[in-house]
């Protein structure tokens, strides 16, 4: 089955770094617009980033902008996601989801993965 993968969690001290990779199986992740999502518990889900599938265009949460980085590796069928100053209150799992629109999207999903936690400590 066709499915995507996030990867690259785990356990950061406030002011930290890291970088999640969503890579597709069964699909060619260039030819989708791919999401970025969190959800903690007890909260909504909250959009943090997207880049769209034919020029690349980037869109982040206000709230994140200038710490976040989204981006592609065709070559290498990933998307990733730089974090970077990590604060506490973004401990969540997250995940990504790909649509075939050529936009950005908080509710279009053809395909989504099973996410990846972060937890930042203070």
């Amino acid at each position: 089955q066709a499915q995507l993968v996030e990867s690259g969690g785990g356990l950061v001290q406030a002011g930290g770094s890291l970088r999640l990779s969503c890579a597709g199986s069964g699909i060619t992740l260039a030819d989708y617009t791919i999401g970025w999502f969190r959800q903690a518990p007890g909260k909504a889900r909250e959009g943090v980033s997207c880049i769209t599938s034919l020029d690349s265009t980037t869109s982040y949460e206000d709230a994140v902008k200038g710490r976040c980085t989204i981006s592609r590796d065709n070559a290498k069928k990933t998307v990733y996601l730089q974090m970077n100053s990590l604060e506490p209150e973004v401990t969540a799992v997250y995940f990504c989801t790909a649509h075939s629109s050529s936009y950005c999207s908080m509710t279009l999903c053809d395909y989504w993965g099973q996410g990846t936690q972060i937890t930042v400590s203070s």
